[in-house]
């Protein structure tokens, strides 16, 4: 009973094994793209593939390129990594025909485990390889948010180091002002102790008599 009960939940349940990659990939003629998507431990054992997306009122493959021990047709290759979880599809070589819809997706019992893909190509000179993946699909304003919160913060920490810095210069211009006044009453209480030690020099030549007399007789 159990066996059956997991097995509906794979092939019911949504967000079991649930295949997760970017939405859309560009590039320009002449280039080599790529794109990862990862899937969870239920897909790991199924065959992941790639194909041009065809038809209007119902959508089918065509060209459809399976991971494998190749796992390469023409200008498309799908490599799949069981460990890692997650598989990438490069492309080679773009062309202006290359742009359309293309399913990435996973092989499985009833319905595949698939998403859309738009691949846009330009017109122009080929570019370094573009490789996406699943997290390239979050919205780029998540990005220009975190870089205007890290502008903002950094007001408020000049604002609390310049009254630090203030506090510093003042304490080391006090220390420098008191070690300077004990230099100076230093010298001072030397120079007056060198005064008194000449005046009581003076005083004691003064009181040491000139001569002296004897009077045997007295």
């Amino acid at each position: 009973m159990r066996p059956l009960v997991l097995l509906w939940a794979c092939l019911v349940l949504p967000g079991y094994g649930t295949l997760v990659g970017p939405k859309e990939i560009s590039g320009f003629v002449g280039d080599t793209v790529s794109l990862q998507c990862t899937y969870g431990e239920a897909l790991k054992t199924h065959r992941k593939y790639w194909c041009r997306k065809i038809g209007y009122l119902i959508a089918r493959c065509s060209g459809t390129v399976f991971s494998g021990e190749y796992g390469q047709e023409g200008r498309v290759s799908v490599h799949d990594s069981p460990r890692e979880l997650r598989f990438k599809v490069i492309l080679r070589n773009l062309t202006l025909e290359d742009e359309g819809q293309y399913f990435c997706g996973i092989q499985r019992l009833g319905l595949d485990d698939s998403f859309s893909v738009s691949l846009h190509v330009f017109p122009g000179i080929s570019r370094p390889t573009t490789q996406l993946d699943s997290t390239s699909a979050k919205d780029t304003s998540l990005v220009r948010r975190s870089s205007t919160a890290k502008s903002g913060t950094s007001i408020p920490m000049t604002r609390i180091l310049a009254p630090v810095l203030v506090l510093l210069a003042l304490l080391l211009a006090t220390g420098l002002a008191a070690l300077g006044s004990w230099v100076l009453q230093r010298r001072k209480e030397a120079q007056l102790a060198e005064t008194e030690r000449k005046e009581k020099l003076q005083l004691s030549h003064s009181n040491t008599p000139l001569f002296s007399l004897s009077f045997p007789w007295l």
